[in-house]
């Protein structure tokens, strides 16, 4: 005889997606163990936040604030793919001052990258070291748009190389950096494994994009060992998978805060690296980015696993793990 008693819960309380109908039908999923659930949240208390990301220039920003208000789509956190090199001095003076004035961090990605340059191996079968800074040139380049973007006001830096990633914390370590200067580690590269995200978090990393395939197990294992806050492609585009995963966001947050809920597309054109040639499909994208924020705002919702989002506003990581940054010690 099928049990129809009171449906399966988290011990939290959120429903499960079509959790009724299965338990009616004899089918209710395994009891959820509280020994997976993540030990960790941001310093606010809260367990995710929010991230618009390819947001390439102040006119596609501007798109993304007025949906968000629209749309009603809370937003800590947009990024950009291709460039500090790729925009003026006038225009991150005016996605800072934006960002500013809603209290959103903006994160701008650094430098030269191989898959760009005139290496060829980042062309062949095997990808080479694909996004790397290739060189001392392409790491100065990395650390020369860092140095300016800090001048103008952005507080993030999205970083596609170890060593740049390293550079960058001792910078900042030095003074030479806004102490306050987060350093974002990009899906290009992101760590598959609890051991290597470790690294990066020791390395400097305030928050790690993992790559978008990675499991809720793989997530329980990295909570075991790190607290660094993770980036996730809820939705994510064509060249990192295309995964869509918006029903098992209730449970990755569970598994793997602090998080941020990244709103990708798939199926969309690539626009990296972005100029006025790509400004209708950079603006539509922007627009539908956040469209898709609210629909995943409102699943949660349904399931009842809307709760403990950061305060709007909150950007900081938390006391992290780091490596001295004294040779001596």
């Amino acid at each position: 005889m099928n049990d129809t008693s009171a449906p399966v819960r988290h011990p939290s309380g959120p429903r499960r997606p079509g959790e009724l109908a299965l338990t009616a039908l004899g089918l209710a999923a395994p009891v959820v163990s509280p020994a997976d659930s993540s030990p960790h949240s941001f310093p606010d208390g809260g367990t995710w936040r929010t991230e618009i990301p390819s947001v390439e220039g102040p006119e596609a920003l501007a798109v993304v604030l007025k949906e968000s208000s629209r749309l009603d789509v809370p937003v800590h956190r947009v990024s950009q793919g291709s460039g500090v090199w790729m925009l003026s001095d006038a225009e991150i003076t005016e996605m800072a001052e934006a960002c500013a004035a809603r209290d959103i961090e903006l994160c701008l990605f650094t430098g030269p990258r191989g898959t760009w340059d005139t290496g060829g191996s980042t062309r062949t079968r095997s990808g080479g070291a694909g996004p790397r800074a290739r060189g001392h040139d392409a790491l100065a380049g990395c650390l020369e748009d860092a140095l300016r973007a800090t001048e103008l006001g952005v507080g993030c830096l999205l970083v596609a190389d170890e060593g740049v990633l390293w550079s960058l914390h001792r910078l900042r370590e030095n003074g030479l950096l806004p102490a306050g200067t987060t350093l974002k580690v990009s899906a290009l590269i992101g760590p598959v494994n609890p051991a290597s995200v470790t690294v990066y978090e020791r390395l400097g990393a305030d928050s790690v994009n993992v790559p978008s395939d990675l499991t809720a197990a793989h997530f329980t294992e990295i909570r075991r060992v790190s607290g660094a806050p993770l980036d996730l492609y809820i939705e994510a585009p064509d060249d990192l998978g295309g995964y869509v995963r918006m029903y098992e966001a209730a449970e990755l947050i569970r598994r793997a805060a602090p998080l941020y809920l990244k709103f990708g597309l798939s199926k969309a054109p690539g626009i990296y690296p972005y100029g006025a040639h790509l400004r209708d499909v950079s603006l539509d994208t922007a627009r539908e980015r956040v469209r898709r924020g609210r629909l995943l705002l409102d699943l949660l919702a349904r399931h009842g696993a809307d709760g403990g989002m950061s305060p709007l506003g909150s950007r900081l990581p938390g006391s992290l793990n780091r490596f001295s940054v004294n040779p001596k010690d």
